[in-house]
């Protein structure tokens, strides 16, 4: 198949498609541990602290936008694209380090990762030389879902009315 060449495009953080309704995202390296433990997260409401949606996938590039509401349980992760990030508003405790509004990272294709989110949450966007890119859970043990679902379970009620930081894009209903 030959890749068409790119064209000026105009996108729209209103008319973008969730994560959820792309093919972009790779679930790979799912044991029947880590099943487990998402299932477990997902029960404990990990979903209803996390928002992204894809803006714009062109051939060799992509940008999505994310939001992580506050203390969410990010599980350790990597994927096999390198991927830049840059906070938009709210902050995020990487290792010693955290980043605000206009902070970002860069994570080599690979490196396993995780952070935290402030009290606010964060949103964020990022760029990606590629158009889709897997996933790979780093948590193995159930011990470990179990607390990021624990986490998620404390804050899911507080998640329903919280306040995006800057909320430009709009979640779906």
């Amino acid at each position: 198949m030959t890749e068409q060449p790119s064209k000026f495009q105009i996108f729209r953080a209103a008319t973008a498609p969730t994560l959820e309704q792309t093919d972009v995202l790779r679930y790979e390296g799912v044991t029947p541990e880590i099943a487990a433990g998402l299932e477990i997260a997902r029960k404990g409401g990990i979903g209803e602290g996390s928002f992204a949606k894809i803006l714009i996938n062109v051939p060799g590039f992509s940008l999505a936008y994310a939001w992580h509401k506050s203390d969410f349980p990010l599980p350790l992760h990597s994927h096999d694209v390198d991927c830049c990030y840059l906070v938009i508003a709210g902050e995020m405790r990487v290792g010693a380090e955290t980043l605000g509004q206009g902070d970002g990272m860069f994570v080599p294709a690979g490196s396993a990762y995780t952070f935290f989110t402030g009290e606010a949450g964060v949103e964020f966007v990022e760029f990606r030389h590629a158009n889709s890119w897997n996933i790979v859970f780093k948590q193995k043990s159930l011990a470990a879902w179990e607390k990021i679902a624990a986490r998620a379970d404390a804050r899911r009620e507080s998640w329903k009315t919280e306040p995006q930081p800057l909320g430009f894009v709009e979640p779906v209903s």
